[in-house]
Protein backbone atom coordinates (compact mmCIF):
# COMPACT_ATOMS: atom_id res chain seq x y z
CA UNK A 1 0.00 0.00 0.00
CA UNK A 2 1.24 3.43 -0.81
CA UNK A 3 2.43 5.57 1.71
CA UNK A 4 0.53 8.32 1.18
CA UNK A 5 -2.86 8.50 3.11
CA UNK A 6 -3.70 11.10 5.29
CA UNK A 7 -5.82 10.12 7.96
CA UNK A 8 -7.85 11.91 10.77
CA UNK A 9 -9.43 10.22 13.38
CA UNK A 10 -12.67 11.73 15.26
CA UNK A 11 -13.24 11.22 18.61
CA UNK A 12 -9.51 10.39 19.59
CA UNK A 13 -9.97 10.22 22.81
CA UNK A 14 -12.46 7.85 23.17
CA UNK A 15 -12.49 3.50 23.73
CA UNK A 16 -12.33 3.26 20.52
CA UNK A 17 -10.68 6.38 19.65
CA UNK A 18 -7.89 4.82 21.52
CA UNK A 19 -7.90 1.47 19.69
CA UNK A 20 -7.76 2.88 15.94
CA UNK A 21 -4.37 4.54 17.20
CA UNK A 22 -2.86 1.09 18.68
CA UNK A 23 -4.14 -0.73 15.52
CA UNK A 24 -2.88 2.11 13.01
CA UNK A 25 0.58 1.44 14.61
CA UNK A 26 0.42 -2.37 14.43
CA UNK A 27 -1.18 -2.92 11.48
CA UNK A 28 1.67 -0.56 9.86
CA UNK A 29 -1.37 1.50 8.23
CA UNK A 30 0.34 3.52 5.34
CA UNK A 31 0.38 7.49 7.19
CA UNK A 32 1.45 9.85 5.08
CA UNK A 33 -0.14 12.35 8.33
CA UNK A 34 -2.57 11.87 11.31
CA UNK A 35 -4.99 13.86 12.60
CA UNK A 36 -6.70 13.58 16.08
CA UNK A 37 -10.03 15.25 16.28
CA UNK A 38 -11.67 15.55 19.77
CA UNK A 39 -14.16 17.73 21.27
CA UNK A 40 -12.80 21.34 22.65
CA UNK A 41 -12.73 20.60 25.65
CA UNK A 42 -9.64 17.99 25.18
CA UNK A 43 -7.96 20.54 22.53
CA UNK A 44 -4.27 20.91 23.16
CA UNK A 45 -3.89 17.65 25.00
CA UNK A 46 -1.11 14.99 23.71
CA UNK A 47 -1.40 11.63 22.40
CA UNK A 48 2.03 9.74 22.32
CA UNK A 49 1.68 7.83 18.82
CA UNK A 50 5.28 6.18 17.43
CA UNK A 51 7.23 8.53 19.83
CA UNK A 52 6.07 11.65 18.59
CA UNK A 53 3.52 13.68 20.59
CA UNK A 54 0.63 14.65 18.93
CA UNK A 55 -1.78 17.34 19.60
CA UNK A 56 -5.10 17.13 19.66
CA UNK A 57 -7.28 19.57 18.19
CA UNK A 58 -10.96 20.78 18.45
CA UNK A 59 -12.80 19.96 15.28
CA UNK A 60 -13.93 22.47 12.65
CA UNK A 61 -14.82 23.64 9.50
CA UNK A 62 -11.33 23.42 8.05
CA UNK A 63 -10.43 20.14 10.28
CA UNK A 64 -10.90 17.82 6.74
CA UNK A 65 -8.79 20.11 4.58
CA UNK A 66 -6.24 17.70 3.28
CA UNK A 67 -7.30 14.07 4.60
CA UNK A 68 -8.18 11.48 2.76
CA UNK A 69 -9.92 9.01 5.64
CA UNK A 70 -11.69 10.31 8.45
CA UNK A 71 -12.15 6.78 11.35
CA UNK A 72 -15.08 8.53 12.82
CA UNK A 73 -16.20 7.21 16.76
CA UNK A 74 -17.55 10.27 18.21
CA UNK A 75 -21.30 9.48 18.22
CA UNK A 76 -24.51 9.58 15.69
CA UNK A 77 -24.74 13.56 16.42
CA UNK A 78 -21.38 14.32 15.90
CA UNK A 79 -21.27 12.42 12.75
CA UNK A 80 -24.15 14.11 11.30
CA UNK A 81 -22.69 17.32 12.26
CA UNK A 82 -19.94 17.08 10.26
CA UNK A 83 -20.61 14.65 7.52
CA UNK A 84 -21.52 17.25 4.29
CA UNK A 85 -17.91 18.81 5.56
CA UNK A 86 -16.13 15.71 5.58
CA UNK A 87 -17.56 14.40 1.65
CA UNK A 88 -17.02 18.39 0.19
CA UNK A 89 -13.63 17.74 1.29
CA UNK A 90 -13.04 14.77 -1.05
CA UNK A 91 -12.58 12.54 2.09
CA UNK A 92 -13.97 9.31 2.94
CA UNK A 93 -15.56 8.51 6.12
CA UNK A 94 -15.59 5.41 7.91
CA UNK A 95 -18.31 5.92 10.68
CA UNK A 96 -18.41 3.72 14.09
CA UNK A 97 -22.02 5.26 14.80
CA UNK A 98 -25.64 4.13 13.46
CA UNK A 99 -25.91 7.59 11.72
CA UNK A 100 -26.14 6.00 8.33
CA UNK A 101 -26.06 2.38 8.99
CA UNK A 102 -29.11 1.99 6.97
CA UNK A 103 -28.91 4.15 4.60
CA UNK A 104 -29.60 2.70 1.30
CA UNK A 105 -26.60 4.31 -0.59
CA UNK A 106 -24.28 3.47 2.17
CA UNK A 107 -22.33 0.70 2.17
CA UNK A 108 -22.52 -1.19 5.40
CA UNK A 109 -19.32 -3.54 5.26
CA UNK A 110 -17.52 -6.23 7.15
CA UNK A 111 -14.13 -6.82 5.20
CA UNK A 112 -14.20 -10.41 5.47
CA UNK A 113 -18.50 -10.65 4.07
CA UNK A 114 -18.61 -7.89 1.92
CA UNK A 115 -15.65 -6.12 0.65
CA UNK A 116 -16.97 -5.52 -2.92
CA UNK A 117 -19.52 -2.94 -1.48
CA UNK A 118 -16.61 -0.53 -1.02
CA UNK A 119 -16.75 -0.26 -4.61
CA UNK A 120 -19.95 2.17 -4.44
CA UNK A 121 -19.20 3.98 -1.70
CA UNK A 122 -20.14 7.71 -2.03
CA UNK A 123 -17.93 9.52 0.59
CA UNK A 124 -19.51 7.63 3.47
CA UNK A 125 -18.88 4.06 4.50
CA UNK A 126 -20.65 2.83 7.79
CA UNK A 127 -19.24 0.63 10.42
CA UNK A 128 -21.75 -1.94 11.58
CA UNK A 129 -23.17 -2.79 15.40
CA UNK A 130 -20.59 -4.35 16.98
CA UNK A 131 -22.86 -7.46 18.01
CA UNK A 132 -23.70 -7.65 14.42
CA UNK A 133 -19.75 -7.93 13.19
CA UNK A 134 -19.39 -10.55 15.42
CA UNK A 135 -22.46 -12.56 14.66
CA UNK A 136 -21.59 -11.78 10.75
CA UNK A 137 -18.11 -13.51 11.35
CA UNK A 138 -19.14 -16.48 12.89
CA UNK A 139 -21.73 -17.54 10.76
CA UNK A 140 -20.82 -15.92 7.48
CA UNK A 141 -18.64 -18.40 6.21
CA UNK A 142 -21.31 -21.36 7.17
CA UNK A 143 -24.43 -19.14 4.97
CA UNK A 144 -21.87 -19.42 2.00
CA UNK A 145 -21.96 -23.14 2.11
CA UNK A 146 -25.70 -23.58 2.79
CA UNK A 147 -27.86 -20.49 3.24
CA UNK A 148 -29.19 -19.92 6.68
CA UNK A 149 -33.01 -19.64 6.80
CA UNK A 150 -33.51 -18.28 10.34
CA UNK A 151 -31.08 -16.66 13.11
CA UNK A 152 -32.12 -16.33 17.09
CA UNK A 153 -29.25 -15.16 18.83
CA UNK A 154 -29.21 -14.11 22.90
CA UNK A 155 -26.13 -11.21 23.41
CA UNK A 156 -24.33 -10.86 26.39
CA UNK A 157 -22.63 -7.10 25.96
CA UNK A 158 -19.97 -5.85 28.11
CA UNK A 159 -19.73 -2.37 29.82
CA UNK A 160 -17.28 -1.41 26.55
CA UNK A 161 -20.25 -1.13 24.03
CA UNK A 162 -20.95 2.37 26.24
CA UNK A 163 -18.11 3.64 25.93
CA UNK A 164 -14.87 4.20 28.36
CA UNK A 165 -16.60 5.90 31.57
CA UNK A 166 -19.06 2.71 31.48
CA UNK A 167 -16.51 0.61 32.00
CA UNK A 168 -14.66 2.90 34.90
CA UNK A 169 -17.87 2.90 36.53
CA UNK A 170 -18.51 -1.18 36.31
CA UNK A 171 -15.12 -1.44 38.12
CA UNK A 172 -16.66 1.77 40.88
CA UNK A 173 -19.29 -0.06 40.93
CA UNK A 174 -17.68 -3.81 41.92
CA UNK A 175 -15.66 -2.03 44.40
CA UNK A 176 -18.29 -0.02 46.04
CA UNK A 177 -20.61 -3.83 46.77
CA UNK A 178 -17.32 -5.09 47.79
CA UNK A 179 -16.92 -2.60 50.50
CA UNK A 180 -20.94 -2.98 51.10
CA UNK A 181 -22.08 0.66 49.72
CA UNK A 182 -24.62 1.55 47.43
CA UNK A 183 -23.23 1.17 43.74
CA UNK A 184 -23.68 4.29 41.89
CA UNK A 185 -25.02 4.35 38.35
CA UNK A 186 -24.58 7.18 35.65
CA UNK A 187 -23.55 5.24 32.32
CA UNK A 188 -26.50 2.69 32.20
CA UNK A 189 -29.53 3.14 33.95
CA UNK A 190 -29.54 1.03 36.54
CA UNK A 191 -25.67 -0.44 38.50
CA UNK A 192 -24.27 -3.08 36.12
CA UNK A 193 -21.63 -4.60 38.66
CA UNK A 194 -22.79 -8.26 39.99
CA UNK A 195 -25.86 -8.13 37.85
CA UNK A 196 -27.30 -8.10 34.38
CA UNK A 197 -30.21 -6.51 32.58
CA UNK A 198 -31.71 -6.26 28.90
CA UNK A 199 -29.98 -3.73 26.93
CA UNK A 200 -31.35 0.20 27.44
CA UNK A 201 -31.70 1.45 24.00
CA UNK A 202 -35.42 2.58 23.62
CA UNK A 203 -38.02 0.19 22.82
CA UNK A 204 -39.96 -0.25 19.32
CA UNK A 205 -44.12 -0.44 19.85
CA UNK A 206 -43.00 -4.35 19.36
CA UNK A 207 -40.90 -4.62 22.36
CA UNK A 208 -37.46 -4.77 20.36
CA UNK A 209 -34.86 -2.57 21.69
CA UNK A 210 -32.73 -0.50 18.95
CA UNK A 211 -30.02 -2.93 19.34
CA UNK A 212 -31.83 -5.60 18.70
CA UNK A 213 -33.48 -3.96 15.55
CA UNK A 214 -29.66 -3.29 14.63
CA UNK A 215 -28.56 -6.96 14.65
CA UNK A 216 -31.92 -7.85 12.34
CA UNK A 217 -31.57 -5.10 10.04
CA UNK A 218 -27.65 -4.90 9.48
CA UNK A 219 -27.56 -8.75 8.96
CA UNK A 220 -29.92 -8.47 6.58
CA UNK A 221 -28.11 -5.74 4.72
CA UNK A 222 -24.79 -7.01 5.06
CA UNK A 223 -25.61 -10.45 4.14
CA UNK A 224 -27.85 -8.75 0.62
CA UNK A 225 -30.60 -10.97 2.03
CA UNK A 226 -33.90 -9.49 3.27
CA UNK A 227 -35.51 -13.12 3.65
CA UNK A 228 -33.54 -13.90 6.32
CA UNK A 229 -35.01 -14.18 9.28
CA UNK A 230 -33.67 -12.98 13.07
CA UNK A 231 -34.60 -12.52 16.32
CA UNK A 232 -32.39 -11.14 18.65
CA UNK A 233 -32.42 -10.36 22.53
CA UNK A 234 -29.53 -7.90 23.93
CA UNK A 235 -28.67 -8.29 27.22
CA UNK A 236 -26.18 -6.05 29.18
CA UNK A 237 -23.42 -7.91 31.40
CA UNK A 238 -20.91 -7.24 33.90
CA UNK A 239 -17.75 -7.70 31.56
CA UNK A 240 -15.47 -5.48 30.93
CA UNK A 241 -15.08 -5.25 26.84
CA UNK A 242 -15.81 -8.69 25.21
CA UNK A 243 -19.48 -9.50 24.00
CA UNK A 244 -20.78 -13.11 24.02
CA UNK A 245 -23.59 -14.62 21.50
CA UNK A 246 -25.39 -17.61 22.02
CA UNK A 247 -26.84 -18.79 18.42
CA UNK A 248 -29.33 -20.96 17.05
CA UNK A 249 -29.38 -21.18 13.16
CA UNK A 250 -31.76 -22.53 11.14
CA UNK A 251 -31.09 -23.88 7.29
CA UNK A 252 -33.24 -25.90 4.79
CA UNK A 253 -31.34 -28.78 5.01
CA UNK A 254 -29.69 -30.77 7.67
CA UNK A 255 -26.00 -29.53 8.22
CA UNK A 256 -23.45 -31.69 9.73
CA UNK A 257 -21.29 -30.77 13.15
CA UNK A 258 -18.52 -31.88 11.96
CA UNK A 259 -18.83 -30.26 8.07
CA UNK A 260 -19.71 -26.62 10.55
CA UNK A 261 -16.64 -26.91 12.32
CA UNK A 262 -14.13 -27.92 9.88
CA UNK A 263 -15.51 -24.64 7.64
CA UNK A 264 -14.86 -22.65 10.59
CA UNK A 265 -11.36 -24.03 11.85
CA UNK A 266 -10.17 -22.44 8.50
CA UNK A 267 -12.85 -18.68 8.31
CA UNK A 268 -10.49 -15.55 8.32
CA UNK A 269 -11.01 -13.30 11.47
CA UNK A 270 -12.28 -16.57 13.22
CA UNK A 271 -10.81 -19.21 15.93
CA UNK A 272 -12.59 -22.20 16.97
CA UNK A 273 -11.82 -22.77 20.63
CA UNK A 274 -13.24 -26.06 21.69
CA UNK A 275 -11.84 -28.34 24.07
CA UNK A 276 -14.68 -30.55 25.32
CA UNK A 277 -13.48 -32.56 27.79
CA UNK A 278 -12.10 -30.08 29.66
CA UNK A 279 -15.52 -27.68 29.23
CA UNK A 280 -13.43 -25.09 27.86
CA UNK A 281 -15.14 -22.99 24.71
CA UNK A 282 -14.95 -19.30 23.81
CA UNK A 283 -15.01 -16.78 27.48
CA UNK A 284 -14.37 -13.11 27.46
CA UNK A 285 -11.68 -12.72 28.94
CA UNK A 286 -9.65 -15.16 26.06
CA UNK A 287 -11.36 -12.88 23.40
CA UNK A 288 -9.96 -9.44 25.07
CA UNK A 289 -7.47 -7.85 23.13
CA UNK A 290 -7.89 -10.66 20.23
CA UNK A 291 -8.34 -9.24 16.92
CA UNK A 292 -10.31 -12.75 16.10
CA UNK A 293 -13.95 -13.88 16.64
CA UNK A 294 -13.80 -16.86 19.11
CA UNK A 295 -16.19 -19.34 18.56
CA UNK A 296 -16.88 -22.73 19.64
CA UNK A 297 -19.48 -25.52 21.23
CA UNK A 298 -21.07 -25.87 17.86
CA UNK A 299 -23.96 -28.95 18.44
CA UNK A 300 -26.72 -30.01 16.62
CA UNK A 301 -29.98 -28.17 17.76
CA UNK A 302 -31.98 -31.36 19.49
CA UNK A 303 -35.20 -29.27 18.84
CA UNK A 304 -34.96 -28.87 15.00
CA UNK A 305 -33.05 -31.46 12.84
CA UNK A 306 -32.32 -28.95 10.46
CA UNK A 307 -30.59 -26.45 13.50
CA UNK A 308 -27.25 -25.42 14.68
CA UNK A 309 -26.31 -23.75 17.73
CA UNK A 310 -23.07 -22.38 18.85
CA UNK A 311 -21.32 -19.47 20.94
CA UNK A 312 -18.85 -16.85 20.83
CA UNK A 313 -16.53 -14.33 21.91
CA UNK A 314 -15.39 -11.04 20.43
CA UNK A 315 -13.85 -7.86 21.68
CA UNK A 316 -16.85 -5.34 21.26
CA UNK A 317 -13.69 -2.52 20.76
CA UNK A 318 -11.53 -4.59 18.26
CA UNK A 319 -13.08 -6.22 15.78
CA UNK A 320 -16.30 -5.10 17.26
CA UNK A 321 -15.58 -0.96 16.24
CA UNK A 322 -11.70 0.08 15.91
CA UNK A 323 -10.51 -3.10 13.81
CA UNK A 324 -12.83 -3.15 11.44
CA UNK A 325 -13.06 0.63 10.78
CA UNK A 326 -9.18 0.01 10.49
CA UNK A 327 -9.46 -2.82 7.83
CA UNK A 328 -12.33 -1.42 5.99
CA UNK A 329 -9.40 1.69 5.20
CA UNK A 330 -6.40 -0.66 4.17
CA UNK A 331 -9.14 -2.13 2.00
CA UNK A 332 -9.99 1.31 0.29
CA UNK A 333 -6.40 1.75 -0.19
CA UNK A 334 -5.58 -1.20 -1.67
CA UNK A 335 -8.27 -1.11 -4.10
CA UNK A 336 -8.06 2.50 -4.56
CA UNK A 337 -10.89 3.30 -3.68
CA UNK A 338 -9.93 6.94 -2.18
CA UNK A 339 -11.74 9.85 -3.41
CA UNK A 340 -10.24 12.30 -5.93
CA UNK A 341 -9.84 15.41 -3.41
CA UNK A 342 -12.95 17.95 -3.67
CA UNK A 343 -12.54 21.51 -3.14
CA UNK A 344 -11.32 22.07 -0.02
CA UNK A 345 -13.83 23.43 2.58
Amino acid sequence: MSNSVRVAVLGATGAVGTELLELLDSRQFPLASLKLLASPRTAGQTILFKGENLVIEAVDEKSFVDVDIVLASAGSSTSKQWVKTIVDSGAVIIDNSSAFRMDKDVPLIVPEINPTAAEHHKGIIANPNCTTILLGMAIWPLHQVQPIKRIVVATYQSASGAGARAMEELKTQAQAILNQLEPKAESFPYPLAFNLFPHNSSLNELGYCEEEMKMINETRKIFNDTQIQVSATCIRVPVLRAHSEAVNLEFEQPFAVEKAREILKTAPGVTLVEDWQNNYFPMPMDATGKDDVLVGRIRQDLSHPCGLELWLCGDQIRKGAALNAVQIAELLVKNNLLRPQAVAV
